[in-house]
């Protein structure tokens, strides 16, 4: 009887340990580093990168500027639909240079505000996906 009793309570003890071990391994692969966003690598950003030429148009202060940007989406999809919106995106950055002052554009902290509006405003108009990143590639102000 002992024995019985023994090996019973040596199965459930058991069981339930293996009942344990999947369920961890179960909701280690849903929660651990396999659905972890991993950072896109460099291929896959110039994959779904749009270049946009050369800008050249007056600021507000009666200076001129010329810039250049590539524009970083989240998707090839997206990448597409912003090389169809070149001209609107075109008309986002004359119309928001022409508000602009030369001081307004001058070190570190203009420049990056203004890559953050340009980064709102392109998302705001594009439907299949969205802009992660806006890059000046270039910039000349007199």
């Amino acid at each position: 009887m002992k024995n019985k009793l023994l090996m019973i309570l040596l199965i459930i003890l058991v069981s339930i340990t293996l009942v344990g071990i999947v369920a961890v391994v179960i909701i280690d692969r849903n929660t651990g580093e396999g659905s972890a966003e991993k950072a896109p690598s460099i291929e896959e950003i110039v994959e779904a990168s749009v270049e946009i030429p050369e800008v050249t148009t007056n600021l507000a202060s009666g200076d001129f500027i010329r810039m250049a940007f590539t524009i970083q989406t989240d998707s090839k999809k997206a990448k597409k639909e912003l090389e169809q919106r070149n001209f609107q995106v075109n008309n986002i950055i004359i119309t928001e240079l022409s508000e602009m002052k030369a001081e307004d554009l001058t070190g570190k902290n203009g420049k990056e505000k203004f890559q953050l509006t340009l980064k709102e405003k392109i998302s705001h108009l594009m439907q299949d996906g969205k802009v992660e990143q806006v890059y000046i590639t270039s910039s000349i102000l007199q």
